[in-house]
């Protein structure tokens, strides 16, 4: 592989971080992590989205400049992926010089082209979408869906894109590439969509939002959302129509962009017209990861249910937010809904890290220590059956990543978890021990030491931290590359002593996970 290049959807500053927003970032960092481990070219574009309606009007009502308001509020997005460990490569900003700039270049080249004209518009505007609405996009009282609010009547002159004239290769491109948008059902429903598509607009006028983009040679408009906002992708890269940097050259196209399935019909009909009108390839593959849901009932500010990602780690006394990475990652199958409960979110990285994964690693140790002081004889190093298994879990992983099936990815690392831990229940080495059957229990504790080094680059995406903490105890090079993965990792000789033994994840409701917090 030579590269990989994967972007999130820039968020919109108008408040802070929460659960969904958190795991559209960690859904993507796990991505980017993994193919991380094949590759030395990878790159991870994540951002916020600062200009617009909603913007002008929130800072005005706190009495700041615009430009302060999505400071403030850029930062909350910036400390929450810090707080989660989301190492992306680049974080984009709409209101960045370079991207203003490379915009109304954009602009200006789609006007020259023919592709952007000046027309009058009358039509329903919902200030909560930032997008106008037709008639048979409305809820039965008139009301938006998403929003639930009856959206306004805007009429202005604006710039229109023809949106038009790139239906038919749309509809040719999704076709000829079946996996062009994940997962696969979600095509039908764009290609839905797209049989009554219209032009856009791509202008506000400057007397109704005054906080955008101006268009070159024409102060009476701004430029809106689509192309503002969907060319960070190519102009956090360095990309302007007058220039492509060698980094544009060398990322461009997309591997995969990750969004959410309410906005896929922007991102898998409008950007890709965008991207033809520029004689631009398309990215390869469009991911429409689904909703997070809080105890089965949708995120509402009025219901009062809205989750940051911060609370959640407080509430649970998390020093590393690996946990809630690992949970958040495999909450959904590819493309489905996922949900958030405080019990479940125990119970499942109680039963997986700590019970499943951690007290293996820690457990094998200890009877490494208690029989053989630590020590690794030449005798214990052998094949064992169980490596053709883990060989076979490193492919189903790389083949679930190539799909981006980062949640059945994950349970594929939980199966190997559970057939070494059952290797260990059926071979018994404590027994082993007290018949005096040395060489034997020394194999098996050599064999799920080696399995524990596949199992922690394979869960390194997931849990970067409890990873590295496994490696550190296995003296394995946790940056091996995924097809490096081998099984002489443990060598002859002394590995480990007794206090060097730490558990890698404690039970969330132990008594030692609370004092740790507290020390």
């Amino acid at each position: 592989m030579e590269k990989f290049y994967t972007t999130t959807a820039i968020d919109y500053v108008n408040g802070a971080p929460h659960i969904g927003h958190a795991y559209e970032k960690i859904l993507t960092n796990v991505i980017f992590r993994h193919f991380k481990q094949r590759t030395d070219n990878a790159y991870m574009l994540t951002g916020v989205d600062e200009h617009g309606i909603k913007i002008q009007k929130t800072s005005k009502e706190m009495g700041i400049e615009p430009k302060a308001f999505c400071d403030m509020n850029a930062q909350k997005f910036k400390e929450a992926w810090e707080l989660l460990d989301i190492n992306y490569t680049k974080m984009i900003r709409t209101t960045d010089d370079y991207h203003k700039k490379s915009v109304q270049l954009i602009f200006k080249k789609l006007m020259e082209k023919g592709d952007i004209y000046k027309n009058s518009y009358k039509g329903l505007y919902c200030a909560g979408c930032e997008a106008f609405l037709a008639e048979k996009d409305l809820d039965e009282d008139g009301f938006c869906p998403v929003h639930k609010k009856k959206p306004e009547v805007v009429s202005e002159e604006n710039y229109f894109f023809k949106l038009t004239k790139y239906k038919d290769a749309i509809i040719n491109h999704i076709k000829q590439n079946p996996n062009f948008i994940i997962p696969s059902f979600r095509a039908k429903e764009v290609l839905n969509q797209l049989e009554n598509i219209e032009d856009i607009s791509v202008s506000r006028a400057k007397s109704n939002v005054s906080w955008g983009i101006d268009v070159l040679d024409d102060p009476t408009q701004v430029i809106y959302v689509w192309i503002d906002a969907l060319s960070n992708y190519i102009t956090a890269l360095g990309y302007a129509p007058d220039k492509e940097s060698e980094e544009f050259k060398k990322y461009w196209p997309a591997d995969v962009q990750v969004i959410g399935k309410d906005i896929l019909k922007f991102h898998s009909i409008y950007w890709p017209a965008i991207l033809m009108a520029l004689d631009l390839p398309l990215p390869k593959h469009i991911l429409a990861h689904g909703w997070i849901t809080i105890d089965e009932t949708k995120m509402s500010k009025s219901l009062g249910n809205v989750v940051s990602p911060k609370s959640v780690m407080e509430s649970f006394n998390l020093n590393e937010p690996d946990a809630f990475r690992y949970y958040m990652a495999t909450a959904a199958p590819v493309g489905k809904d996922g949900n958030y409960s405080d019990d479940d979110f125990k119970e499942k990285v109680n039963a997986i890290l700590a019970n499943s994964m951690g007290n293996l690693l820690n457990r094998t140790l200890s009877m490494l220590v208690k029989y053989f002081d630590g020590n690794i004889k030449q005798e214990f190093i052998k094949h064992n059956s169980l490596f053709d298994g883990a060989k076979q879990t490193i492919e189903k992983v790389k083949h679930h990543f190539d799909y981006y099936e980062v949640a059945e990815a994950g349970q594929e690392i939980a199966n190997l978890i559970d057939k070494t831990n059952k290797y260990v229940t059926d071979s018994a080495p404590w027994t082993l021990a007290k018949e005096e059957k040395m060489d034997e229990t020394g194999h098996i504790l050599y064999t799920v030491l080696e399995i524990m080094c596949v199992a922690s680059s394979l869960i390194y995406p997931y849990c970067p931290n409890i990873a590295s903490k496994m490696a550190h105890q296995l003296k394995y090079d946790i940056t091996k590359k995924i097809d490096d993965i081998d099984f002489n990792n443990i060598k002859e000789g002394k590995l480990i002593s007794k206090e060097e033994i730490e558990p890698v994840f404690l039970r969330l409701d132990s008594e030692l996970a609370k004092d740790k917090k507290n020390k």
